[in-house]
């Protein structure tokens, strides 16, 4: 299976644009600027989303004077990949690691109903031989 091209990383301002954009399925820099927390200006956002095109991430259509920009690829592929980058960084590799970190992390407070569905997932992995 030939690798996946790998598409940059994300700095949290163009993270924040993205999570606008995947929110709303699409929007213009005005739409992205308006619900961002501390908004720079108008003309950083374009170029911000500019640079997230050079980047892969997003596409853009025209709609009459205004461009519209909409992701590349779906957010469950997106959490897929920094899913895989965050475990490949900080558990060398390891999604049992990962796993244990969550767990042990006393935020966690996970409740019955939780850990229930994350042990069904477990056997599922099992019986799939994943």
């Amino acid at each position: 299976m030939p690798a996946k091209p790998h598409k940059p990383k994300l700095s949290r301002r163009e993270t924040e644009m993205m999570d606008i954009i995947y929110q709303s399925g699409r929007a213009t820099a005005a739409e992205v600027r308006d619900k961002m927390q501390q908004p720079p200006s108008y003309s950083a956002v374009r170029a911000t989303l500019r640079i997230l095109e050079d980047k892969g991430h997003l596409r853009h259509e025209q709609d009459g004077p205004r461009y519209v920009y909409l992701p590349t690829v779906s957010r469950a592929s997106a959490r897929k990949s920094a899913v895989r980058h965050l475990i490949d960084t900080f558990f060398d590799g390891s999604a049992q690691r990962a796993v244990a970190a969550l767990l042990d992390a006393d935020e966690a407070q996970l409740s019955r109903e939780e850990l229930d569905r994350l042990s069904a997932m477990i056997e599922q992995a099992k019986r799939e031989e994943r």
